[in-house]
């Protein structure tokens, strides 16, 4: 025990920024996703408190980084998201693949697709008819141009009946990463890949068929994935508060929770996706009201707090009550979180949380040190908190450096935290 708490002390103290490191290595670059760690972070911390044949847990993993490190480091890994394309994402880089066989395949799909799209052009568009309901289709019209729209639904018809499931998987992620994309791929919107998109009327986008090839080839850069055969991931579409891990299951805890007040808003980024793979408008802002960190306040039960969360929300309710509410339900919805880790967590193992602070009406709310007394008051004992500072270009993060910062999203730190909790 003193050992293990040791040996995360020391974690916790070292240079955990990783500037100049590879970060697309293996399947990490395959699909953009903001504010994601960096590969090298989980996998400092997933050597140096685990082993070999252990369970490694992120209930909230986003683009699956830290699932991808446990599984290439031999740990059994298990991943929660409610977010539909997270699961995508995550479940497409663990799928290994010959990077021959999926170049090929890729090719292919552009090839048939174009054809399908000259030859058969009134059955393609029979196809983008029948995909979507009302209220999507508007979305699709607003954001995406005809051709565009032809194009990606001819893909998709091409993509569907490969038998491979790993093929399959592979192509529907490379379909996705065309779409959200830093310039805002094949549709009208700007800002995308920041969660901040904007339509541009002006604006050309690129075919979907080239951008297809771009980011097929891009994605085969990456060396091939094959260590993800000898040891099984578990993605499950559950909160990260409602596991449904048996108790005192898990060796290692590894995870990133959002920003608090949704500022980084990532279902309005990733319904531009997921609505070509079968998900309603309306299904999709379901799920983003429950996603932690949004910003609408929902009624809720009391949840007790720790004083210095209390302390804060008094702070912001004094200038802004709105957002006083949905920072409170942020740290309520935390306060469920760090309970479910704790009940899930071996006695004597670690849970390391990795998290950015956000800055509201001009206040820090030091989300860290909340945390932290969240950690504590479910029974956690604090065994430091370490900080790095970010890469802004590698994390697609909004902000900038050396500029005047006049909204909120551009006023965040320039750096986040490494909470490390043991579990007693």
């Amino acid at each position: 025990m003193h050992d293990y708490s040791g040996a995360l002390q020391t974690a916790l103290a070292a240079d955990l920024g990783f500037h100049g490191a590879d970060t697309r290595h293996s399947t990490h670059g395959w699909h953009p996703f903001p504010a994601k760690f960096p590969p090298q972070l989980p996998q400092f911390f997933i050597e140096r408190l685990s082993a070999e044949g252990e369970t490694v847990l992120d209930p909230m993993f986003g683009s699956g980084t830290a699932i991808l490190e446990a599984v290439r480091l031999g740990r059994r890994a298990v991943g929660c998201d409610i977010d539909p394309l997270a699961r995508l994402i995550a479940q497409g880089k663990l799928a290994p693949v010959n990077p021959v066989a999926a170049l090929e395949a890729g090719l292919s799909t552009v090839e048939s697709a174009q054809r399908l799209a000259f030859d058969r052009r009134d059955h393609v568009q029979q196809l983008l008819n029948d995909r979507f309901d009302t209220k999507t289709k508007a979305f699709v019209d607003y954001w995406f141009l005809p051709r565009q729209q032809l194009e990606l639904i001819a893909l998709l018809a091409t993509i569907d009946p490969v038998r491979d499931e790993g093929l399959r998987r592979f192509l529907r992620l490379v379909l996705s990463s065309t779409i959200i994309a830093k310039s805002g791929g094949v549709s009208l919107a700007r800002d995308l890949a920041h969660t901040r998109p904007h339509r541009v009327k002006e604006k050309q986008p690129e075919s979907a068929f080239a951008a297809f090839g771009k980011r097929l080839k891009s994605a085969l850069v990456c060396e091939p994935c094959a260590p993800m055969q000898s040891h099984a991931a578990d993605i499950r579409a559950t909160s990260a508060d409602a596991t449904g891990l048996p108790p005192s299951s898990v060796d290692l805890i590894v995870t990133s929770p959002p920003y608090a007040n949704n500022a980084i808003d990532y279902m309005r980024a990733h319904k531009f996706s997921l609505v070509w793979f079968g998900w309603s408008i309306s299904d999709l802002s379901a799920i983003r009201s429950r996603c932690l960190g949004h910003d609408a306040v929902q009624s809720q039960a009391p949840t007790p707090l720790p004083q210095r969360c209390e302390d804060t929300i008094d702070r912001l309710a004094a200038v802004d009550g709105k957002r006083a509410a949905a920072l409170r339900r942020y740290f309520c919805e935390m306060t469920s979180v760090v309970a479910e880790m704790w009940r899930v967590l071996k006695p004597g193992r670690a849970a390391v949380v990795v998290v950015g602070t956000s800055t509201l009406r001009g206040i820090d709310v030091q989300t860290h040190k909340g945390l932290a007394a969240v950690g504590k008051q479910a029974g956690f004992h604090l065994a430091g908190i370490g900080t790095r500072q970010l890469d802004r270009d590698r994390r697609m993060m909004p902000a900038r450096w050396g500029q005047e910062r006049k909204s909120q999203i551009e006023r965040r730190m320039h750096e986040e935290y490494v909470i490390g909790l043991l579990k007693p």
